[in-house]
């Protein structure tokens, strides 16, 4: 059996479709991936006085992306289509943009992971619409739940990075 056809696993949907779909997806998967370690790194260089809560936070965090990747493959396999292969692969597609300097500040970590996150949301809606085009029910529905984490993630950076006045506010 040729190689390309031992991996094509079968499916309803006509081979544009799956294209369609795995290329999205894969889309997806390389910024989550790639919004994962950012998160990861943050998590491991926070310093200052709220540390531990960051800390934990961002924690919590990159647990829940981590627990997208596998679900995001899987979909893209069930569908017919073939997934990332590698870093490279990753870094190839991913629109979520690396953060490489030595020290950055606990606000500048918040800002940027809210940004991300904000932006891994248009990333989510964009690509639920190709599965809505493409009668891929059980993406979309798996997306919906993904952009309302997406959105709880950035809400909570949103609050952690503001500023505080007298009241606690």
């Amino acid at each position: 059996m040729p190689q390309d056809k031992a991996l094509m696993t079968p499916t309803d949907l006509k081979s544009g479709e799956t294209k369609d779909i795995a290329v999205a997806m894969n889309g997806i998967l390389a910024d989550v991936f790639a919004l994962y370690l950012k998160t990861k790194n943050f998590h491991w260089h926070m310093s200052g006085p709220h540390f531990r809560d960051y800390h934990v936070m961002l924690d919590e965090q990159s647990d829940q992306l981590f627990e997208m990747t596998d679900p995001i493959a899987e979909r893209i396999r069930k569908v017919g289509g073939t997934t990332l292969r590698s870093i490279s692969h990753i870094s190839s597609l991913q629109t979520i943009k690396d953060n490489n300097e030595a020290y950055v500040t606990p606000a500048a970590m918040l800002a940027e992971l809210r940004d991300d996150n904000k932006a891994l949301g248009v990333h989510l809606r964009d690509v639920h619409e190709v599965c809505d085009a493409q009668r891929d029910i059980a993406s979309a529905s798996l997306i919906e739940n993904w952009i309302d984490e997406t959105e709880r993630r950035t809400w909570f950076l949103f609050e952690a990075s503001r500023p505080s006045d007298d009241s606690g506010h």
